[in-house]
């Protein structure tokens, strides 16, 4: 355990800064898979809502840090293609 004033605050803005990225990440993976299902299951109309709030949601990570900014868009190139590959 650190002994350091500094040391202790470094760990608990450490300790809030991980469960600030880990909710937001686990709520991006989560919007991410409701738009896998509406495209496995073919519902176009679905996915499309579903991509919207996908796209924001990563977005909005990209632009706190969680995800770099290319990572971002590359999740978001990939489930656009999904969404616009169904018949």
């Amino acid at each position: 355990m650190a002994n350091i004033k500094s040391a202790k605050k470094r760990i608990l803005v450490t300790a809030t800064k991980t469960a600030r990225n880990k909710s937001i990440k686990s709520a991006v993976k989560t919007s991410i898979k409701k738009v896998e299902a509406a495209v496995a299951a073919k519902n176009k109309e679905e996915a499309q809502a579903a991509l919207v709030s996908a796209t924001s949601a990563i977005c909005k990570a990209a632009q706190k840090g969680i995800y770099h900014k290319n990572n971002a868009a590359r999740k978001v190139s990939r489930l656009t293609r999904l969404v616009n590959g169904i018949a």
